[in-house]
């Protein structure tokens, strides 16, 4: 007996029912022995998705491992071996509540594969020892005998060997249209039985199936975290800033012939003064309200970076069927021969049966009774349901004394069963056929014979609000990309009718030109590997990729792209791999999100900039201050104390009212820098003023003093940047107005009393502080922003 793994699966795949049999060493006609089953269960494992497990606390241990985290694990271990042991408890503080907080707002375990588990936990009708029995599926092993039938759940890949099926493969595949299967075509795990009944053999089970080889995909797809990397770059930049001063410093140090040794609380001074902390708190805190606020919008956000994603995203590649479409067939045309429109409804309805829940048969009866036609006044005498031997079903039907026979089915079985030739009828279909439509024959007896009433044209049409979702995309710069397992004419019918454009090509040429991304409008004939694949060639170019769908076949790649999304109407699996759920039907909702994350992008990017901002005023003139008047200006501590207060306030930027831009966001740190080394500029050169006045105070006074300054500075500093014009143009919101307000309070109420590591002043002196802070922050310093911006183009 081969291995799954090393067994040719093509070659397994493409052979016949009887081949099989003898490569698998099973006889159709007893099953495979008890023992034998056994044996392969132990070697082939349960026909099941194994669960991988996350460790919590190794996920809440990997807070503690990144390069913010390990600035204030040195600042920390800097203070405890010079004795300042209050410094300490007040950075490992700071350490534990970012750690905590990151943790609660990020931790998700990952339910995709539990649920897929779950849904391989089904029985199934197995031969072995010669005897029919219902075992649970998890027990199916390669070689398996088992019989399937309508409403059935395919428990594993099966090679036909007797009977005809039709299943429903939409899970898996897309495609809306139930498939027909007969002897030596393969069934596949997760499908769904519409019609029919027959035996088979198992081919492949548990993570080797089709279903299976998807979930394989789905754990090895690794979204990009940008917002890591956008950490990573601020706090890179603070660090080349520290690391210049510090060097210029030392340099002087020794150069002066002076105690190196006190160069030791001046590094730590600015390594404290650097760090931002609070960039991921804010991230996490950003996001979390504003998955809050999309849930009253019917977007259910299931991990925290998707809004970040959707902020930055420029392209969305979104699935057609159940996406872009219903994933639900109606009547598209009838094109009427011997009949009128309205006859060969009636008797397409009348050979169609309501209980049968077919999806053709529900199309063509609710399109008659759209049409006004009566079908209670018809009793069916008898109904004959599809035969897969015929390709049709018919029904007998009666109406006050009137009786009719109605047929419906594929047009070589119509026209063969009326006498006619099938070709003019292809002709007559072929406009609607390339519209992407199924079309069935109509036929009826009166009692003179089968006479051909005309045709129905059926498809999956598109969803209302698609074409509208486009525009505003499109407007907002996304670009929509179709992916489908369509043929192309299909494919490039639909595209253009939502306004995505006609542009489709097959994934090969994308593969070949992936430079191409730019000018296609969708990927036609693909598989599930290949929507992953697409995604990926996506980012490779450089794209922010947002995936929408509805099946198990689109899990990886939703998993896999930068803003996964699916739809109201996804399966557990989809839903559980994708970043966002919509819980109401349709697409309109991505717009909303869309811009509401480009309002948080607006937010954070702002905090950025003033966190940028005012580390370059804190280090560069803490710096400057020591090496020219040889005085820390600030203490370990007050720069510990403003860190707190001021990240205070930054937090609530979080409710901040700011427009959204009306492109994609893009994190441009470099960009921001550069403003800020403008801007910070000034602020160094301003803040030698209030120095200057409180020179005459004593040391731990002065240094209180200028603690005041610079939490006044970095807060009135915040409500400069945070308008690209003047800082009157629009109001912060009134959680950020009261935080303000109590920052300031606090501040008064600590420096005139005073605290362990801060000396108390008079009033005045905090007062005064607060008055140099409105004056160069949001007067003078306000012109200055509005003025580079005009004469650099600067833009943030």
């Amino acid at each position: 007996m081969p291995d799954q793994v090393t067994i040719d699966r093509e070659k397994l795949i493409k052979a016949t029912a009887e081949e099989v049999a003898r490569s698998l060493s099973v006889d159709l006609g007893k099953g495979l022995k008890e023992d034998e089953a056994q044996r392969r269960l132990s070697q082939f494992g349960p026909n099941e998705i194994q669960e991988e497990k996350r460790n919590p606390a190794k996920d809440f241990v990997e807070k503690f491992w990144n390069p913010t985290a390990w600035i204030l694990e040195t600042a920390a271990v800097l203070s405890y071996f010079l004795g300042k042991t209050l410094d300490f408890y007040v950075i490992i503080a700071l350490l534990v509540f970012n750690a905590v907080l990151s943790f609660i707002q990020e931790q998700r375990a990952n339910k995709a594969l539990e649920l897929l588990r779950r849904k391989l936990q089904v029985n199934a009708r197995v031969l072995r020892d010669g005897q029919w029995k219902v075992l649970p599926a998890r027990l199916l092993v390669p070689g398996d005998v088992i019989r399937v039938r309508l409403g059935d759940f395919v428990p594993a890949d099966v090679k036909l060997y007797d009977g005809e099926v039709e299943v429903d493969q939409s899970a898996l595949t897309g495609e809306s249209l139930p498939v027909y299967r007969k002897k030596d075509d393969v069934i596949y795990s997760g499908s769904i039985v519409r019609r029919g009944e027959a035996t088979g053999v198992v081919l492949f089970t548990g993570k080797y199936t089709y279903f299976g080889r998807t979930v394989e995909l789905v754990k090895i797809a690794k979204p990009r975290l940008r917002i890591e990397k956008v950490v990573n770059r601020v706090v890179f930049w603070m660090m080349v800033m520290v690391a210049t001063l510090l060097a210029a410093s030392a340099i002087l140090i020794l150069v002066r012939h002076e105690d190196i040794f006190s160069f030791i609380p001046f590094s730590l001074i600015l390594i404290v003064a650097a760090i931002p902390i609070a960039l991921p708190a804010m991230f996490s805190i950003s996001l979390a309200l504003g998955s809050y606020e999309l849930s009253r919008e019917g977007v259910l956000i299931t991990k925290l970076d998707a809004i970040e994603g959707a902020a930055t995203m420029n392209v969305l590649a979104s699935d057609k069927t159940g996406t872009i479409t219903m994933n639900q067939l109606s009547v598209y045309d009838v094109i009427p021969i011997n009949a009128d429109k309205k006859e060969v409804l009636l008797y397409g309805a009348l050979a169609s049966s309501e209980a049968s829940q077919d999806p053709i048969d529900i199309a063509i009866i609710e399109k008659a009774k759209e049409e006004g036609i009566k079908l209670a006044e018809w009793n069916v005498e008898s109904f004959k349901p599809f035969d897969p031997s015929t390709r049709r079903t018919e029904s007998v039907a009666s109406k006050d004394g009137r009786r009719v026979r109605s047929a419906k089915g594929s047009i070589d079985s119509i026209s063969k069963l009326c006498g006619i030739k099938s070709d003019p009828l292809y002709e007559k279909a072929e406009e609607v056929a390339r519209k992407g439509c199924r079309v069935l024959a109509v036929a009826k007896d009166e009692g003179q014979g089968w006479v051909l009433a005309g045709l129905i044209a059926l498809r999956d049409p598109p969803r209302p609000d698609s074409a509208e979702l486009v525009r505003e995309l499109n407007e907002l710069g996304v670009k929509v990309v179709m992916i489908t397992g369509d043929a192309t004419p299909i494919a490039k019918e639909i595209a253009r009718e939502v306004g995505i454009g006609e542009r489709v090509v097959s994934l090969k040429e994308l593969k070949e030109s992936p430079n191409l991304v730019d000018k296609v409008n969708g990927v036609a004939e693909v598989f599930p590997e290949d929507k992953f694949t697409i995604v990926k060639i996506l980012q490779g170019e450089g794209k922010v990729v947002g995936m929408t769908g509805d099946g198990v076949n689109d899990s990886p790649a939703l998993r896999q792209a930068d803003v996964g999304i699916a739809v109201s109407n996804a399966t557990d699996v989809a839903k559980a791999a994708a970043a966002v759920v919509l819980t109401t039907p349709g697409l309109r909702n991505i717009v909303d999100m869309v811009k509401t994350g480009r309002r948080i992008y607006e937010r954070i990017n702002i905090w950025i900039l003033s966190r940028i901002t005012r580390t370059f005023e804190n280090v560069v003139f803490v710096a400057l201050a020591y090496l020219l008047f040889d005085k820390f200006v600030i203490s370990t501590f007050g720069m510990v104390l403003m860190l707190f207060l001021f990240d205070f306030v930054t937090l609530t930027q979080s409710t901040d009212n700011v427009p959204y831009p009306r492109s994609p966001a893009r994190w441009d740190v470099t960009n921001l820098v550069k403003i800020a080394s403008l801007i910070g500029s000034f602020m160094v050169v301003e803040s030698f003023v209030p120095l200057f006045t409180f020179m005459s105070l004593p040391l731990k006074e002065l240094q209180t003093a200028m603690f005041s300054y610079l939490l006044f500075s970095s807060i009135f500093n915040l409500l400069n940047v945070r308008e690209r014009g003047n800082f009157w143009a629009s109001r912060p919101s009134n959680v950020m107005i009261a935080a303000i307000a109590l920052d300031i309070l606090a501040t008064l109420v600590l420096t005139a009393h005073g605290i362990p590591g801060l000396a108390a002043v008079p009033i005045g002196v905090t007062l005064t502080a607060l008055a140099y802070a409105v004056l160069f922050n949001l007067i003078i310093n306000n012109f200055v922003k509005v003025g580079f911006r005009r004469l650099l183009n600067l833009e943030w």
